[in-house]
C-alpha cells in the first residue's frame, strides 16, 4: 500500500503475437486434456450468482455505511466478497446436494462474477457520498457550521431525499464504466498493472477452486462463521448497557482512565474497528495512532491553553470560530496536502511510463524462443489468459455510444436535480473526467491507492469557485459527486478486470456484472444509508454516527468562495504546516529505501483523527497488535486465517446494525445506562 511497481517491467507483446479468435468457435472453450473446461460468458452469470451478490451487496453497503459515518476509513473487502461469495455458493450447492437435486458446478469464473458484482454494489456506499459530499448538503450540517457563519448561507440546503438519491447515484454511477472500456487491453496487458487488491483476490479465488485450496476455503470459512457469531452477540450484548444518549455503554468505557477519557483516548471494544485493524496494514494502523496522539495527546490541549487570546473562550463546541474550526482545518489540510502530492505523483509516473512504453515497443522483438520448460509453460499459461481476456471483445462503439448517451442524459438530469450545477459545468465535467478516469485507474493499478476522493475535492473547489457565492456550495459538492462516481468506477472496472484476467474469466461477462453490480449499488445504497438516516441521529457530534466528512466537505466548499479570512487566530499557520508536513512525509516516503520508508506514517491515515478522536486508532491499533504477535507466532495462520477474521468480525456488527436500526425505529432504547464518573473521594 503506497508503494509504487514500475509498469512495463517486463518486455512481452501480448496480443499482436494472438491468432484472432472466432467468437463462434465452440472449441475455443474448451481447454486442452487435463484442464479446466472455461465456460461462456453468459454461463459465468448465473441466477443463484446474482441473488448472491445481492445479498452481499446488502451486507456490504451497511458495513461501508457504518464506516464512513463513524471514521471514514474503508478497508478493502475484495478478499471479503470472493470468500463470503464461495462461502454462500457452496453452501447453497451442498444442500441441495443432499436434497438429492442436481446442481451446476461452481467454477472460479462465477466466484469471480459474485466478487464483482459485490464490489461494484458497495463501492456506490463510497463514491454515492453518503457520508461524505450528499451528507453535507443537509439542514443538519449548515446549522452544526452556524447559521450566521460567512459563506454558509441556508439556500445551500438539500435534506436526504431517497428518490433523488437514487435518481442521482443512477445518472452519474455508469459513465466510469464505459469511459475506459477501450483501454482494458492496454491496462491489463500491455502496461501490465498489478492491481494488488484485484490480484490478491484473483489469488484466493484460484485457491478455493482447487483440491489443495477447497480443505484451507472450509476452514477459512469455518472461521469467519465463528468470529461473525462472536462479533453480533457481542454487539447485542454492549447494546443492553447503551443506554440513551452518546455517554453510556462500552462505547464510553473509561479503559485508560478518567483524564485519557477526556481527551478520547480509551477503549472502545468495537469489532469493527478491530476488525479494520486486523485487514489495514501495520503502517495505516500505526499511522493513524500517531496521528491520534499528536492532535489530542499535543496539538489541541496547547490550544486549548489559549482560548480567550487565540479565539473565544465562551464559543460552543461545535464552533467554527473556535477549536472546533482549528480540528476540521487542519485535518482537511493533511489530507489535500497528501492527496495532492499524490495526484501529482500519480500524472507525472502515467506520463513517464507511457512515453517509455511507446520508445520501448517499438525495438521490441517480435518473436523469441524459449526453450526452458518452466518458462515455457508460464508463456502458454499467459497466453491462455490473453486468449480468455480478448476473445468476447466489448466494441469501441459501444462504449463510446453508452458513454455519450449516458452523459448526455446526466447532463440533462443533474440540474434538475442541483440547480446550481449548470449544464455546461455537467458537460466541462464529463469532457475532462476519461482523462482523470485514466490517471485514478492506473495509479490504483500501480500503489492500491483509489484517489477518487482526492479528483472530487479538485472538482469542489474548482466548481464552487466557478459558480461563486450564489450557489457555489450546492453545485461545488454535486461536481464533487460526479468526478468521484466515475474516476471510482473507472478504477473498479479496471482492478475487476485484472481479477478476471488471472481467474481466465470472460471480460464481457465482467462488463456486464460490473453493470449489474452497479444497477444494484443505484438501489440497495441509498436504501441501506435511509436505513441509517431514518433510525439514528446521522451527523449530531453527541451521536456515534458523526458523520465526520460532511462537515469537512462542507467546510471545502465554502472555503472554494470565500477564502480564509474567517478563520481563527494562527489557524491558517497551522493548516499550512501541516500541508506542507504532509507533502514533505510523502516525499521521504518516496526517496528513501524501501526499509526505511516502511516506517514513514501515511498522512492521509495521520489526518482522521484530529476531528473524530482518538479512541478508534486505539481499537484499531490492538487489531495490528493481535496480527503482529500473530505473525511472529505463526506467519503462516495468520497470513490464511486473519483475512477471515478481520471480515468475520466486521460483517457480526454491521450486521447487529439491522436489528439495532429497527429497535431505534420503533423507538425502543437500552434498559440500562452504564456511566463512568469520578468517586465520590476524588
Amino acid at each position: 500500500m503506497g508503494t509504487v511497481e514500475k509498469a512495463g517491467a517486463s518486455v512481452e507483446i501480448s496480443e499482436p503475437l494472438l491468432q484472432q479468435v472466432d467468437d463462434d468457435d465452440d472449441s475455443k472453450n474448451k481447454d486442452l486434456p487435463g484442464e479446466e473446461f472455461i465456460p461462456d460468458w453468459k454461463h459465468q452469470i448465473t441466477f443463484r450468482g446474482l441473488l448472491v451478490s445481492a445479498l452481499l451487496g446488502v451486507l456490504f453497503c451497511i458495513i461501508t455505511h457504518k464506516l464512513n459515518l463513524t471514521v471514514g476509513i474503508i478497508p478493502s473487502l475484495n478478499v471479503a466478497a470472493g470468500l463470503l461469495g464461495f462461502f454462500f455458493v457452496k453452501s447453497w450447492t451442498a444442500f441441495l446436494s443432499k436434497l438429492g437435486l442436481s446442481v451446476h458446478p461452481f467454477t472460479r469464473q462465477e466466484n469471480t462474477v459474485i466478487q464483482t458484482c459485490v464490489v461494484a454494489c458497495y463501492g456506490l456506499a463510497f463514491s454515492g457520498g453518503f457520508g461524505s459530499y450528499m451528507l453535507s448538503m443537509d439542514e443538519k450540517t449548515y446549522k452544526l457550521i452556524g447559521e450566521d457563519y460567512p459563506g454558509n448561507r441556508a439556500e445551500d440546503v438539500k435534506n436526504p431525499g431517497l428518490l433523488w438519491m437514487m435518481g442521482f447515484t443512477f445518472v452519474v454511477s455508469f459513465l466510469g464504466l464505459f469511459s475506459l472500456v477501450p483501454l482494458r487491453k492496454v491496462m491489463v496487458l500491455d502496461y501490465k498493472l498489478t492491481y494488488p487488491s484485484g490480484t490478491a483476490t484473483a489469488m484466493l479465488i484460484n485457491s478455493f477452486h482447487t483440491s489443495s485450496g477447497a480443505e484451507l476455503a472450509r476452514k477459512q470459512v469455518s472461521c469467519l462463521g465463528k468470529y461473525l457469531s462472536i462479533s453480533f452477540f457481542w454487539s447485542c450484548f454492549k447494546w443492553f448497557f447503551s443506554g440513551v444518549g452518546g455517554s453510556c455503554g462500552f462505547d464510553n468505557f473509561p479503559s485508560l482512565g478518567l483524564a485519557l477519557y477526556k481527551n478520547t483516548f480509551y477503549f472502545d471494544f468495537s469489532p469493527t474497528y478491530i476488525g479494520c485493524g486486523l485487514i489495514c496494514p501495520h503502517i495505516v494502523n500505526c499511522s493513524v495512532l500517531l496521528g491520534a496522539i499528536i492532535s489530542w495527546g499535543f496539538l489541541w490541549p496547547f490550544v486549548s491553553r489559549h482560548a480567550g487570546d487565540w479565539y473565544p473562550a465562551d464559543l460552543g463546541a461545535n464552533d467554527f470560530k473556535g477549536l472546533y474550526g482549528y480540528k476540521v482545518f487542519v485535518a482537511i489540510s493533511l489530507i489535500l496536502g497528501d492527496g495532492l502530492y499524490n495526484l501529482i505523483k500519480i500524472i507525472a509516473i502515467t506520463f513517464k511510463e507511457t512515453c517509455k512504453i511507446s520508445t520501448r515497443q517499438k525495438d521490441l522483438p517480435i518473436f523469441k524462443e524459449v526453450l526452458d520448460s518452466d518458462t515455457s509453460k508460464r508463456l502458454l499459461e499467459e497466453k491462455k489468459r490473453d486468449e480468455v481476456f480478448l476473445k468476447d471483445r466489448i466494441p469501441f462503439w459501444f462504449a463510446a455510444s453508452g458513454y455519450v448517451g449516458l452523459a448526455a442524459i446526466s447532463t440533462a438530469t443533474i440540474p434538475i436535480i442541483f440547480p446550481p450545477l449548470k449544464w455546461y459545468l455537467v458537460l466541462c465535467s464529463y469532457i475532462i473526467a476519461p482523462a482523470l478516469a485514466f490517471c485514478n485507474s492506473y495509479g490504483t493499478g500501480l500503489t492500491d491507492w483509489n484517489l477518487a476522493s482526492t479528483y472530487g475535492k479538485i472538482g469542489l473547489f474548482i466548481f464552487a469557485s466557478l459558480v461563486g457565492s450564489n450557489g457555489g456550495v450546492i453545485a461545488g459538492l454535486a461536481a464533487c459527486g460526479v468526478m468521484m462516481s466515475i474516476v471510482s468506477t473507472a478504477a473498479d472496472l479496471m482492478q475487476d478486470f485484472k481479477t478476471g484476467y488471472l481467474t481466465l474469466s470472460s471480460a464481457r461477462s465482467m462488463f456486464v456484472s460490473q453493470l449489474v453490480g452497479t444497477a444494484m449499488g443505484c438501489v440497495i445504497a441509498p436504501l441501506t444509508f435511509w436505513l441509517y438516516w431514518s433510525a439514528f441521529d446521522i451527523g449530531s457530534p453527541d451521536s456515534p454516527y458523526k458523520a465526520p466528512y460532511a462537515i469537512i466537505y462542507r467546510e471545502m466548499a465554502i472555503l472554494g468562495i470565500q477564502g480564509f479570512s474567517e478563520l481563527p487566530k494562527h489557524c491558517l499557520e497551522l493548516c499550512l504546516f501541516f500541508f506542507a508536513v504532509a507533502v514533505a512525509v510523502n516525499f521521504l516516503r518516496d526517496v528513501t529505501p524501501k526499509r526505511v520508508s516502511q516506517f514513514i506514517p501515511i498522512p492521509m491515515a495521520m489526518s482522521v483523527p484530529f476531528y473524530i478522536g482518538a479512541y478508534f486508532a486505539i481499537d484499531m491499533f490492538v487489531g495490528t497488535v493481535i496480527l503482529f504477535v500473530w505473525e511472529r507466532l505463526n506467519r503462516k495462520e495468520a497470513e490464511d486465517y486473519s483475512g477471515a477474521v478481520a471480515s468475520g468480525l466486521i460483517c457480526g456488527d454491521g450486521i447487529w446494525t439491522i436489528p439495532s436500526a429497527i429497535l431505534s425505529i420503533f423507538r425502543i432504547n437500552p434498559p440500562i445506562c452504564m456511566y463512568f464518573g469520578p468517586s465520590s473521594g476524588s
